[in-house]
């Protein structure tokens, strides 16, 4: 069942690539072919060999869904960076490597520059333009955000979908501390949530084709927000919008402020609203929760930044905006939030931690987890006081089992070790500020992108060492994938017959 289901993803992403082959067919790429054509049958033909024999038994156990989506996430960017490579684009495959696995992973950190962005812009029917390659690259911030996994689980076959343990994979790829199915099966509940996904991203494109962006920038730009990857189509990403004289500025700053909190908002409440559950949508404490920390940042930050801004409209604008790339993990920017004042940019660097919803495409270590931990804070203090009193933990109005306590607090314990000997590494290879390393690490591995410092807004990932780009990239994997999938890779027990 790995190797097929693996097989599978590869053939989904092989057909994937025909997206961006298509996109270089209207415009003329005709010398840039190559560069999707090559990978799509690279997948095709590795996907056909792991998958042309289905498995007998189709049983899945929890240990296999982590290692199937440990591995596949590894797979899919390993092909996916192909089309950087062969295009020039990204010519150095530890370079594309990393622009690819942030790009799944949502993260949005780069390695391109102003110059080459540049090469985007070239003239329609240019045989070598970059609009295929730069679709692609906006593309994987698309697929990467509801997960690659469950897009696969939402079309594969009802008769390859037997086993009701298949919800392993979704638990393994899904955020959040406790993942279940909303609908009777799998299936069922991947095709819903990728059909909201998909319905959000499409209402996204239309309300900024009437802010004055074509197709394909509204396309790009409308992927990267839903994925919450933030892989923007301009070289200020979207400080372009502030003073285009093309597009209507505030208008599409605030459409895509707005679908950065809609992208950041448990999918399953969603649901409840389309299902005419208004009520219990409403009443969910982590969305409250969500609604509470991000009132209170923007009222902070406005009062905060507002000496230095000509009036508060835009304080308000900026602010609303960059708490929204921040706590959706977007990484999208219209200001260099690294001049604000310290406590703005503490406060920023807060909300990289907290991260958006449960159940999102948002990254972060979730405020379901952050609400689990304080009650469970409080809890135990209460203990101390009472010692014979046993009072439950509640989350949505429902009791905590021990079994999701422990699992939070067992991955914030592995978030902190797998943070700090990030940090060291990252030091020890390159020598940076204190501030540039550690944001480095708070960026890749809550999956936003842009830090402080030299990995600030305006900045990139270019000039580090391959050594701590590749550390950075497994951040990105084991901050999408909250850590267990990728670790349990090195775990000999995992490999061992059951």
């Amino acid at each position: 069942m790995v190797k097929y289901i693996t097989g599978r993803l590869l053939l989904v992403e092989g057909a994937l690539l025909l997206l961006p082959l298509i996109v270089m067919l209207i415009y003329g790429e005709f010398g840039m072919l190559k560069t999707v054509i090559v990978p799509i049958l690279i997948a095709l033909a590795i996907g056909f060999l792991l998958s042309a024999k289905k498995p007998l038994d189709k049983t899945l156990h929890a240990k296999d869904g982590f290692v199937i989506v440990g591995l596949s996430w590894i797979v899919v960017s390993l092909v996916g960076c192909i089309p950087f490579m062969m295009s020039g684009l990204i010519p150095n495959f530890i370079d594309a490597f990393f622009e690819t696995v942030s790009g799944f992973t949502t993260t949005g950190a780069s390695v391109l520059g102003s110059a080459d962005f540049d090469k985007l812009w070239m003239p329609e029917s240019s045989l070598n333009g970059m609009r295929g390659i730069f679709f692609w690259r906006s593309l994987t911030n698309w697929i990467g955000g509801m997960g690659v996994l469950v897009f696969v689980l939402a079309i594969m076959p009802q008769q390859d979908m037997k086993s009701s343990r298949l919800v392993h994979l979704m638990r393994a790829e899904m955020p959040g501390p406790k993942v279940d199915k909303i609908v009777s099966t799998v299936k069922k509940t991947s095709a819903i949530m990728y059909t909201i996904y998909i319905a959000l991203t499409l209402l996204q494109v239309t309300l900024l084709l009437f802010g004055g962006m074509n197709l394909y920038e509204a396309l790009c730009t409308a992927m990267s927000t839903g994925g919450t990857g933030g892989f923007a189509i301009w070289p200020d990403s979207m400080a372009t919008f502030t003073g285009s004289a093309v597009h209507s500025p505030n208008y599409c700053v605030w459409v895509i402020t707005v679908f950065m909190y809609i992208f950041s908002i448990n999918f399953n409440l969603y649901y409840l609203l389309i299902t005419g559950k208004a009520l219990a949508a409403l009443l969910s404490e982590e969305l409250w929760w969500f609604i509470g920390i991000v009132v209170v940042s923007i009222s902070a930050i406005t009062i905060n930044i507002f000496t230095t801004y000509q009036s508060l409209s835009l304080s308000i604008r900026d602010a609303a905006f960059q708490v929204a790339t921040v706590i959706s993990t977007t990484g999208f920017a219209t200001t260099d939030f690294n001049a604000w004042p310290n406590f703005s940019k503490t406060l920023m660097l807060t909300l990289m931690f907290i991260g958006a919803c449960a159940g999102s495409t948002g990254g972060g270590i979730k405020i379901s987890r952050l609400v689990i931990m304080i009650k469970g804070a409080l809890a135990e203090i209460g203990h101390m006081i009472r010692p014979r009193q046993v009072k439950k933990i509640t989350f949505e109005r429902k009791s905590i089992g021990d079994d999701t306590v422990k699992g939070t607090y067992a991955y914030i314990v592995a978030y902190v070790v797998v943070f700090f000997a990030s940090f060291l590494l990252v030091s020890a290879f390159d020598g940076q500020s204190i501030e540039t390393s550690f944001s480095a690490i708070v960026a890749c591995i809550n999956n936003i992108g842009p830090g402080f410092d030299q990995v600030g807004a305006t900045s990139n990932y270019a000039f580090l060492s391959p050594m701590s780009k590749i550390v950075l990239a497994f951040d990105m994997l084991l901050g999408r994938l909250e850590i267990f999938p990728i670790l349990l890779l090195f775990s000999p027990s995992v490999w061992l017959e059951k």
